[in-house]
């Protein structure tokens, strides 16, 4: 009788007791509802930030190729910009994937802005797969941007010969450094922070990762080096999908990437969990 008289006292608006979760599973509105909010936020802005990183990097080729493929230059038995190009696209993709998530978490706390990020019905998990979701998208679209330029550049091929391999070497390494992005702007307090990260270590790893020569070509220890950087992998990987050669082994390259995404995502999902940074 009491059961009865409190179910007719509760207004008909409320399905649930205070207290109690209202959401099961995965809320994919609200992860949806992010993904879009951090599409849009780069989108509306896209001359910066899908097209100017394409004219750079078609910059890089057009100079490359100036000043050492007129030679005749091979490298792993095919033209110089035909080398060249697969690497550039891809650490287009690599360097646009870690701006986007090292910008969103990083400005909510310097403009005070964090909450709307903290407080929406969303987990953990679901929040790191709204923001590395958003930047995953951003470097598919400037890698097919700069695919598009360099295919309407003269004396150049890039042509996709292995497709999955290129699909599955360009995700891993966006994912690879939108975690990094993500650890970023968690570390980090002000921008001066996240340029330091991008300075010092995603440029440099990147650009001495065999983007512009064979690291076969090194000395034995600059190339044992170079085998120790996550970045040669995914370059050399991506390279396969279009030349068929590679100067790293390939399964290593896949499972080993893989198994550090799978690291660097738990890293991420332990920091946001404990509020580090963020909530402290």
């Amino acid at each position: 009788m009491n059961d009865q008289t409190s179910n007719l006292q509760q207004p008909s608006w409320v399905r649930t007791k205070p207290g109690e979760a209202t959401l099961n599973g995965v809320n994919w509105g609200g992860l949806k509802t992010l993904y879009i909010k951090e599409v849009r936020r780069f989108f509306k802005v896209q001359l910066q930030t899908v097209w100017g990183p394409a004219v750079t990097t078609m910059l890089y080729l057009i100079i490359f190729t100036v000043a050492m493929g007129r030679t005749g230059r091979m490298v792993l038995g095919h033209p110089f910009a035909d080398f060249l190009a697969p690497g550039l696209i891809v650490m287009a993709m690599l360097q646009n994937s870690f701006a986007n998530s090292s910008f969103s978490l990083l400005v909510g706390k310097i403009q005070g802005t964090i909450v709307d990020y903290l407080m929406p019905p969303l987990s953990t998990g679901e929040l790191i797969a709204g923001l590395v979701g958003a930047a995953v998208t951003r470097a598919f679209l400037v890698g097919g941007a700069v695919w598009l330029a360099m295919a309407l550049w003269p004396g150049v091929s890039v042509e996709v010969r292995h497709p999955l391999a290129a699909l599955w070497f360009g995700l891993m390494g966006s994912l690879l450094l939108s975690f990094l992005g993500v650890l970023t702007s968690i570390w980090a307090e002000k921008f001066d922070h996240a340029a330091m990260i991008t300075n010092f270590v995603v440029a440099p790893l990147s650009l001495l990762s065999g983007t512009f020569y064979s690291v076969e070509q090194l000395a034995p220890t600059f190339r044992a080096i170079s085998h120790l950087n996550p970045f040669f992998y995914v370059i050399s990987g991506f390279r396969y999908g279009f030349l068929e050669v590679t100067d790293s082994p390939l399964m290593v390259g896949a499972f080993g990437l893989l198994a550090l995404n799978m690291a660097l995502w738990a890293t991420c999902y332990s920091l946001l969990r404990s509020g580090w940074k963020i909530k402290n």
